[in-house]
């Protein structure tokens, strides 16, 4: 047997180095697959809400968001918008009492002359039969005047075309002159306002003769 030579043994082993690099690959196959750092693209995405999510909060962050010039011109705008509805019914209330105010003057007006027609009738009749002094002519043409300026207008005059809307025929007489119902004869004279008759006039008609 060959003696032991201790150099000779050291020299044949490997160097560390070379050993290191061996055993690396080696430890990298070694390493199971879920140590391997996770591909960041493959991540789940965190789950998006709908489109529409929190637009109910979307005014009041909004508003959060306006400068102290856009809020005093929002506050603005809202006080104008309530103004101009404030506007608009008290102009519809307006009008709304002016209506009722005519139609309370013209019952009034018409309360007046339903008492006074028996007068009226009275001077026209003097009148017709030329039975007025000087004097009372100028009182009754003041009372025409006076009614008149309240929009009462009087009407029925003789040998007007007969209308039943406005004339009250009391006698029809034939008439072989007569083409159409005319008024021969005006008995009490009519009154209206405006479009409302409040008296048709009471009339005397000639008729064409059958």
């Amino acid at each position: 047997m060959s003696e032991f030579n201790k150099d000779d043994y050291l020299n044949d082993l490997p160097d560390a180095d070379e050993l290191a690099g061996q055993g690396a690959p080696a430890a990298d196959a070694a390493k199971p697959a879920d140590s391997q750092p996770a591909d960041q693209s493959a991540a789940p995405k965190p789950e998006e809400g709908p489109a529409d999510a929190g637009n109910g909060d979307q005014q009041d962050t909004d508003e959060d968001t306006l400068t102290p010039l856009g809020k005093a011109k929002k506050e603005a705008a809202d006080y104008l918008e309530a103004l101009q509805r404030e506007r608009a019914e008290f102009i519809n209330y307006r009008n709304r009492a002016k209506k009722e105010q005519d139609r309370f003057r013209q019952h009034g007006i018409i309360d007046v002359l339903t008492a006074l027609l028996p007068a009226l009738d009275d001077i026209d009749r003097i009148r017709e039969h030329s039975e007025m002094d000087d004097s009372f002519k100028a009182v009754a043409a003041k009372i025409d005047k006076a009614f008149e300026k309240f929009g009462v207008e009087k009407f029925g005059e003789k040998g007007e075309d007969f209308d039943p809307t406005k004339h009250d025929a009391i006698l029809h007489k034939p008439d072989p002159d007569a083409e159409k119902e005319t008024v021969d004869t005006v008995v009490e004279a009519g009154y209206r306002i405006g479009d409302r008759v409040i008296r048709a006039a009471r009339v005397v008609v000639a008729s064409p003769q059958a």
